[in-house]
């Protein structure tokens, strides 16, 4: 009778810790999924900038990229899953640029003859995540924006070019979401060659035109979602007017040229039209 007691005591505690341990690892899952990703970003992004000839000789970049495509996303926690996506953006949009031998401008990929193909960069199908297929389009417009609805996440997504965020040197993981997130927003928007405020005039990147509504209902909200993050100059005459929301708005020139470590010859593509919702 002692002897089967113990057996039923013993294994009530091997299943009580068993399910600690598996309580206690949950934290973990996204971060263990991500390592490899997070120690590629770790090596080979300067600065946000990309050494896109690494990637393509690193085999576990392959490999990591197989492991989004067999993830069980619906296990995810939510910032765990906003992670995941992020992560699949960009790592996609390495994935795309290294796929089509691009080093100029991703917005070559697809272009005859000077001009975008319809399918464009973009919505080219070359993203394999939790068992189904994507373009990068869908996972932003369909998934980051329509699900979520965290506006930092465009200070987060990198579409390979310069005039972009720069890329996070470390990859994304639901325990540190937030923090990493607000620091990607406190350093974009606090770099006065991004951001700036003049004289009542406030210079900003053109995602902000092209996602206006992700940052607010309106123009004012908007300017308001920038204001705390602004570096002012301490006698800015009318920095009363950014912290009211009335600051008029300068959308910058977007350059398009690839944000890599190695410098091609070329000018760089620069634009002063809309930066467009990928």
């Amino acid at each position: 009778m002692a002897t089967r007691f113990a057996r039923l005591l013993a294994a009530a505690v091997l299943q009580m810790t068993g399910g600690v341990a598996t309580l206690a690892a949950q934290p973990l899952r996204d971060a263990a999924l991500h390592a490899p990703f997070d120690r590629l970003l770790r090596t080979h992004v300067r600065d946000g900038l990309v050494d896109y000839e690494a990637f393509a000789r690193a085999p576990e970049f392959t490999r990591y990229l197989a492991s989004l495509d067999t993830a069980r996303v619906s296990s995810l926690s939510d910032d765990e899953r906003l992670a995941y996506w992020i992560n699949v953006y960009n790592a996609y949009t390495i994935q795309l640029v290294l796929r089509h031998h691009e080093r100029e401008s991703i917005r070559n990929i697809n272009r005859t003859l000077g001009f975008l193909q319809l399918k464009g960069p973009w919505n080219e199908q070359i993203v394999r995540a939790g068992g189904r297929v994507y373009t990068l389009d869908q996972v932003l417009h369909r998934i980051l924006r329509r699900e979520f609805h965290e506006s930092r996440v465009h200070f987060a997504i990198v579409p390979a070019s310069k005039g972009a965020p720069p890329l996070r040197g470390e990859a994304y993981v639901g325990a540190r979401l937030g923090e990493q997130l607000e620091d990607q927003t406190r350093r974009f928007l606090g770099d006065t060659t991004r951001t700036w405020y003049r004289n009542g005039v406030l210079g900003l990147n053109r995602l902000f035109e092209a996602y206006e509504r992700d940052f607010g209902s309106t123009r004012k909200e908007m300017v308001l979602f920038v204001a705390p993050y602004v570096t002012l100059r301490p006698t800015e005459p009318q920095r009363k007017r950014l912290e009211e929301g009335k600051a008029l708005l300068y959308y910058r020139q977007y350059d398009w040229s690839l944000n890599s470590l190695s410098v091609s010859g070329r000018a760089p593509d620069v634009t002063g039209g809309q930066a467009r919702p990928r």
